[in-house]
């Protein structure tokens, strides 16, 4: 039944709009509208029974052109006797839902181009600031005027929304486009338009509609050209990605060559090098090697982040026991500088569910940083303990410090406090990148607070049982097969980049740039 009144009431709607286009008064009668509805109903359904019953008498071939001209002759004379029969004694009546002449008055200040509609959704009257600019270029909008020039594809929206009204609702705001008479100055043959749609209401009863329309073509090409960008960065950091994880790859093979052969060089397995210089020179290019092959694999490590292929492997272990290593491993360099390198790890820290090489990577890039900027005769603490259900780990030194208004800065890929002129220490700016990467794939915190000149403290916690690596651990479950070189994968299951991250002035502590010189091949 509900789509028999829509068909019924799209027909009186159009029959009415035929009908003040025909009639010589601008306002026809309510009873004159009725009346030529009556007779477009009957010749609309004349229109196949007079044929049909003619054929029973004439051939058919002159059925049909006979039936049609008697309809359309009885229609026609139908139509002017009940005009004429219903305009006696009648007073014109305004449009089902046109609202009364003073409020016409406050439309024409309203911005954009403002239209009264029925219920049926034709326009009965056009108002706005800028009726006139949009006037230029449209057709007639009264009547179905207004809807015809909608996209084909948007006026369903419009009709639904006008149904809403209809429905009891206050208000409605759909977004659609209309069809120029000629392409504009740029080219765009479609004007993108917001309807704000607004129930007017009289003695309680919807009388009709108020739609208020403003171009937003600025809008929707502003948010094109966002969209653009946005996949253009996207794109570019996918790039970036792929290109890190296939030189780093390309990089290795002749790095092992060159820290294999000079390790034999050293040891002097093919003869004895002729004199110390021969020794010291052999020496530095392994050290060069071994230095450029821990940016490489840290290089490396940030891909899979990125990709969301970094694989965890979590398994309990002694907190206390990878501190010692990490003391182990960098304790000849803090010596070297003259820096002094203390663990304290507090009663009651035990295992730690995690992965950890993941763990170790991270102590190495925080005390390697702080030891590289801890100036001789500072020093650079470790320190362990419980929180709750987490595990704090705490490097601190006494060092440079790092200024408030970089804080903020730090942890992003190749982001270094100096800049390439003024710096005077060495790394390329992936340590703590890779730090935070590494932290949030485990679904723990990074926090780092520092003061110029005072030093630097970096917290790190991450949680004891290993709950927050459950996510990180499905991150290739949709691929079967590896890819490589690896995509940045946006799924909803994937781990962000950049955990957590809280920023103070006022502690002191320790590390800005990050680079893991401890890490082997």
């Amino acid at each position: 039944m509900t789509i028999v009144r829509n068909i019924a009431g799209r027909f009186a709607s159009r029959v009415d709009d035929a009908a003040r286009l025909w009639l010589p008064r601008p306002a026809p009668t309510e009873r004159e509208l009725s009346a030529i509805r009556t007779v477009a109903a009957s010749a609309l359904i004349a229109f196949p029974i007079a044929p049909l019953a003619l054929a029973a008498v004439l051939p058919l071939s002159l059925a049909l052109p006979v039936g049609a001209g008697l309809v359309g002759a009885l229609t026609l004379v139908g139509g002017l006797a009940a005009v004429g029969l219903a305009g006696r004694n009648a007073s014109p009546v305004t449009p089902l839902a046109a609202p009364v002449a003073p409020a016409a008055l406050a439309y024409d200040l309203f911005a954009g181009l403002v239209t009264l509609h029925d219920l049926r959704g034709s326009v009965t009257s056009v108002h706005g600031r800028d009726a006139s600019s949009f006037l230029a270029w449209m057709r007639d909008p009264t009547g179905r005027g207004f809807i015809e020039q909608i996209h084909v594809s948007d006026r369903i929206a419009f009709l639904r929304a006008i149904d809403t009204i209809r429905l009891g609702a206050d208000s409605e705001t759909v977004e659609l486009r209309l069809e120029r008479g000629s392409m504009t100055e740029g080219g765009a043959q479609l004007l993108h338009m917001r309807c704000e749609l607004a129930a007017i209401v009289e003695d309680g009863m919807l009388s009709g509609i108020l739609v208020q329309s403003r171009d937003i073509s600025a809008e929707v090409a502003l948010k094109a050209d966002a969209a653009s960008k946005a996949e253009a960065a996207e794109s570019a950091n996918d790039a970036k990605t792929r290109f890190l994880a296939a030189v780093s790859h390309e990089l290795r093979t002749p790095l092992n060559a060159i820290l294999g052969f000079s390790d034999i060089l050293s040891g002097e397995y093919f003869g004895r090098l002729e004199n110390d210089r021969q020794r010291e020179y052999v020496a530095l290019i392994n050290q060069s090697g071994a230095h450029l092959l821990s940016v490489v694999n840290t290089m490396l490590d940030m891909s899979k982040i990125e990709a969301g292929r970094y694989e965890l492997i979590a398994e309990p272990f002694v907190v206390a026991d990878a501190v010692s290593a990490c003391e182990a491993m960098l304790g000849l360099q803090a010596d070297a500088k003259g820096v002094k390198l203390a663990s304290r790890v507090m009663r009651g820290v035990g295992e730690v569910h995690a992965d950890r090489r993941a763990v170790q990577q991270i102590l190495i890039n925080l005390v390697g940083n702080a030891i590289k900027f801890t100036d001789a005769g500072g020093i650079v603490t470790i320190d362990a303990e419980i929180v709750g259900a987490d595990l704090r780990l705490t490097v601190s030194d006494t060092g440079i410090g790092i200024p408030a208004d970089k804080l903020a800065c730090l942890g992003q890929a190749f982001m270094q406090v100096e800049n390439e002129y003024t710096r005077k220490y060495e790394g390329t700016g992936l340590g703590l990148a890779l730090v935070k990467g590494l932290v949030a794939l485990h679904g723990g915190r990074f926090d780092i607070s520092s003061r110029p000149r005072e030093g630097t403290a970096i917290r790190i916690s991450l949680p004891l049982d290993g709950s927050g690596i459950s996510s990180a651990d499905h991150l290739a479950d949709a691929d079967s097969i590896a890819e490589f070189p690896p995509r940045l994968k946006t799924q909803a299951g994937s781990t962000s980049l950049n955990p957590g991250v809280h920023t103070s002035g006022v502690e002191k502590g320790g590390a800005a740039d990050g680079e893991a010189y401890a890490k082997t091949a």
